[in-house]
């Protein structure tokens, strides 16, 4: 299906360098800590970037850029709600119309979070993130297997694997698969920031609705939180009152903290925001040369 829709495309290019960051597995893989990292990366040197992501399982139809202070998760998507803290975000369902539109609110490179598979914007760079502790899986296409797409054609559309894990992880995925052969590969890790060390060793209550909930728990033992209980919820579930009631009461009872992630905390209704802790995690290449290098090449040099 994915290749039908590609051969289709018209691939519309709005003038601006495009940067994608996309997959091919299902789930979670860091595209969106990688899309923040990228753009920090560029604002620090002196450029204009503008996000532009789909707003999975927001209810906006039409094109919106994300204002924090007046929309949601509920209509825009947390991911996008927790990309416009770092640049100007568009949401949309029809990713050229926002790149054109970004373009004229003044945007000087696209960041694309997501549609790798989506035929309807051209990119000028494609990043493809992969979770190193499960690869592609079985390497069959859904729903025989998490892909979106064959990864030998995934591969032939990009120009850099992201291989994300700890350094073992990382070495014994890419040592299995010999990718460095076939695509430009660089090596990056979730790092969390220091929030919420201050806890000591009182007990928290965890709960994350992420592409991999038990990544969590495992940053938060990491960190040396001590994890009393943790509860994994569904991919993007929604935190309503009433399941947010029932975490409170359990940790009231059991003298626990709350503690989520950042892309959930998005989603929380604004008056449990200050109940709950959120720890934050932020992408980090080992080695950014070749990734600078070709940044360079399409006239978007960091230096």
């Amino acid at each position: 299906m994915a290749q039908l829709r590609l051969a289709r495309g018209r691939y519309f290019r709005p003038g601006v360098p495009v940067v994608c960051v996309g997959n091919i597995n299902v789930g979670g893989t860091g595209k969106t800590p990688f899309v923040i990292c990228l753009a920090e990366r560029f604002l620090k040197a002196g450029w204009k970037p503008h996000i532009v992501c789909r707003g999975y399982r927001g209810r906006a139809k039409e094109t919106i850029k994300v204002d924090g202070f007046r929309h949601n998760a509920d209509l825009v998507g947390d991911e996008a709600l927790l990309l416009s803290a770092f640049a100007p975000t568009w949401v949309t369902r029809n990713r050229a119309l926002a790149a054109q539109l970004a373009v004229q609110d003044g945007a000087e490179i696209l960041l694309l979070d997501d549609g790798f598979q989506d035929p309807s914007l051209g990119f000028d760079l494609a990043f493809i993130m992969v979770d190193a502790t499960i690869g592609f899986g079985n390497f069959r296409v859904l729903p025989a297997g998490p892909l979106r797409e064959p990864v030998k054609r995934g591969l032939a559309r990009a120009q850099f694997l992201i291989a994300v894990g700890t350094p073992e992880e990382r070495r014994r995925f890419l040592d299995k698969h010999r990718l460095q052969e076939r695509i430009g590969v660089a090596e990056g890790a979730l790092v969390p920031l220091n929030t919420g060390l201050e806890l000591g060793d009182a007990p928290v209550l965890a709960f994350a609705g992420i592409g991999r909930p038990e990544k969590f728990r495992q940053t938060l033992r990491q960190m040396g939180f001590n994890v009393a209980k943790f509860v994994a919820l569904g991919d993007h579930q929604p935190l309503t009152e009433r399941l947010m009631a029932r975490f409170d009461a359990e940790a009231r009872a059991k003298s626990l903290h709350l503690v989520t992630t950042e892309k959930d905390a998005a989603r929380l209704p604004a008056n449990w925001r200050g109940s709950v802790l959120t720890v934050p995690v932020r992408m980090q290449l080992a080695d950014w040369t070749a990734v600078d290098r070709e940044f360079a090449r399409l006239g978007m040099s960091v230096d």
